[in-house]
């Protein structure tokens, strides 16, 4: 009897783990079924679910809704639909990818191009002012606004300066260019600064007084005692070059006309404080005298460095321009 019970405590158990383990692994074998993309719904019971090997993809029965068996039906999974979804998404973000990025070589290309242009232009100007400034000397214009278009023009006057009332443009350095060009690329200079000694000059042929830049003295002897021999006397032939009024540059601090502290050509201002005429002609070099200011303080360099602007983005755009084609053309993985 004692073995009857046990046998039949035993079977007890079984029957229970077999009905437990079948309700714990009933979610297994839906994933398992829906591993291959199908999902399956048991309809009449006794429904084979086996006959599913039985018929090939290509036959009538392999379609949405189609019924296996007597009662079991499948239908495709949503996850083949949202992964095409997704493709068709990242297939547009990397087409609007690939033209947005496509602007950066095709704007460095114009911009090169464009300093190309503009070099043109820079070369132009500089042989129009080098041609300007080597011609020979043409009397002064009675008419003021006939200046405006002689601009680094050499014009010739006859007169007498005014001493009494000299402008001092200031800091500045002496036009020297063997020196400069010896220094070029050395972080300290050795140029001495000073001033500009601006002298109103009266015209004996025109009746009117311009202003003359007699050229550059060092900062020790910016006061006219401490050069009384430079103090020319009497009428003198003078040539020199055409300057126009300058507006202030950025950082450029303001004039002090009461300190006569001048940084930059303001031709109004400063016939005012004279009286003389807003005409300005920077002396030639001829003009220097032992003991005064060095004439020709004539700055006729201009910068030109579009050349490094052309290199720079032509560069540019041939390095751009490869990294899109290994991305977008070749395809190749980590560019």
């Amino acid at each position: 009897m004692a073995a009857v019970k046990a046998f039949a405590v035993l079977r007890q158990s079984l029957t229970r783990w077999h009905q437990w383990s079948g309700a714990r692994l009933a979610p297994l074998r839906v994933s398992r079924r829906n591993i291959l993309g199908l999902s399956f719904r048991s309809g009449e019971k006794g429904s084979d679910l086996g006959a599913l090997g039985h018929l090939s993809p290509f036959s009538p029965q392999w379609s949405t809704g189609s019924r296996l068996g007597t009662g079991t039906v499948w239908r495709p999974s949503r996850c083949y639909s949202s992964t095409a979804e997704a493709a068709a998404a990242k297939a547009e973000d990397d087409s609007f990818l690939q033209w947005f990025l496509l602007l950066i070589p095709a704007t460095a290309f114009g911009l090169g191009t464009w300093q190309v242009q503009r070099r043109k232009w820079k070369l132009k100007l500089i042989a129009e002012l080098e041609s300007r400034i080597m011609a020979e000397p043409i009397p002064l214009p009675a008419d003021p606004l006939e200046l405006k278009n002689l601009e680094y023009r050499p014009v010739k006057v006859r007169g007498h300066f005014d001493h009494s009332k000299e402008l001092y443009m200031m800091p500045r350095t002496k036009v020297d260019p063997a020196r400069e060009a010896r220094d070029a690329g050395r972080i300290s200079s050795s140029m001495e600064s000073g001033a500009y000694v601006v002298t109103p000059f009266h015209c004996s042929d025109l009746g009117v007084t311009i202003l003359v830049n007699r050229g550059f003295v060092p900062k020790k002897k910016v006061s006219p005692e401490t050069r009384q021999k430079g103090q020319v006397l009497g009428e003198v032939d003078l040539v020199g070059i055409v300057r126009l009024t300058e507006t202030r540059k950025p950082f450029v601090p303001e004039n002090s006309p009461e300190q006569n502290h001048w940084h930059y050509r303001d031709l109004e201002a400063m016939a005012k404080i004279t009286g003389a005429d807003p005409i300005f002609i920077d002396a030639d070099f001829k003009s220097t005298i032992p003991g005064g200011p060095i004439g020709g303080q004539t700055r006729v360099t201009l910068r030109n460095e579009h050349m490094q602007y052309i290199i720079t983005w032509y560069g540019l755009c041939a390095a751009t321009s490869y990294l899109w084609f290994q991305k977008f053309v070749r395809r190749t993985p980590g560019v």
